[in-house]
């Protein structure tokens, strides 16, 4: 599944957050993530070399954000960013979240 090439899909609530089972194979694609708060959110540590590497890197995330019409938690510090993402609506996760991960990813490569 390339995730990237999706998009993601408005969600007002009403459908229950990803199983443990179903996230399996969503988290295998997005590299360096992991789950937190019992499965209801991932989140992804990123290192850069000084302060304005790192705010460059959340601004581009913003971008992504705003097309996505999906926003993630972003703490921004010297040198480091630490991306947490869930569907609010839903009170856990969805597939918006990984197509969001899998697409912050790539800002890397």
């Amino acid at each position: 599944m390339n995730q990237t090439s999706q998009k993601c899909v408005p969600c007002e609530g009403g459908t229950k957050p990803m199983t443990t089972e179903e996230m399996k194979p969503y988290l295998e694609e997005v590299q360096n993530w992991q789950t937190k708060d019992d499965n209801k959110k991932i989140e992804r540590k990123f290192k850069f070399k000084d302060f304005k590497e790192a705010l460059e890197f959340v601004n581009r995330i913003g971008e992504i954000a705003e097309q996505e019409g999906h926003h993630p938690d972003v703490q921004l510090g010297w040198g480091r960013v630490e991306v947490e993402l869930s569907t609010h609506a839903i009170g856990g996760l969805s597939v918006n979240d990984f197509i969001l991960a899998a697409k912050i990813n790539k800002l890397l490569s």
